[in-house]
């Protein structure tokens, strides 16, 4: 909850990020609160005011995961929903003469994001910036399991990793001040 936050303000492609990776979380402990408390939260240096908290927190994703079906698969309509608007100013953004930078940075990422799709075969409605997260989190948990990562997928997640953090700066322009397309 308290890293969710701080993301959420400063970095919302990280946040969505780490809301995938809590999803998983929960997941691997068997979507229990009781052992969320025991073996996850019992490991962070809380006090005992902030361990309710995160637990809370956790309940709260636990109950939605259960109520939208996505106990076993797939992701939190709060997750989707920010990955939408998230979505939606990447193809403003490409879409506007206003943000060449951008622009560029996009267009040295598309041999990649077309290859991903056809590698893995993703779904249609899947969106350019789902598809670049999807990347950048099967990578983290390689990197977490101490798998390689070869270097043409290193090569990809350097660039979509540009694009993506351009992508989060703008949105949080785009929050303080509305941007102009």
């Amino acid at each position: 909850m308290f890293i969710a936050d701080k993301l959420r303000k400063t970095n919302i492609a990280e946040y969505i990020l780490y809301m995938w990776q809590m999803e998983d979380i929960i997941r691997a402990f068997g979507c229990s609160l009781p052992r969320l408390m025991d073996e996850y939260v019992t490991r962070f240096d809380f006090t005992d005011e902030q361990k309710e908290e995160e637990l809370d927190w956790l309940g709260n994703l636990l109950r939605m995961m259960n109520s939208e079906g996505c106990r076993e698969h797939g992701h939190l309509q709060i997750n989707k929903t920010t990955l939408q608007m998230l979505s939606e100013l990447h193809l403003q953004l490409t879409g506007s003469p206003k943000y060449p930078f951008y622009s560029s940075q996009y267009y040295r990422v598309l041999p990649f994001i077309v290859e991903l799709r056809n590698k893995k075969g993703a779904p249609k409605d899947e969106s350019e910036v789902e598809t670049c997260l999807n990347l950048l989190y099967g990578t983290l948990m390689l990197r977490l399991q101490h798998k390689e990562v070869t270097p043409q997928t290193e090569t990809a997640v350097n660039q979509v990793s540009k694009l993506i953090g351009m992508l989060a700066e703008y949105y949080k322009k785009d929050k303080e001040c509305p941007l102009e397309f």
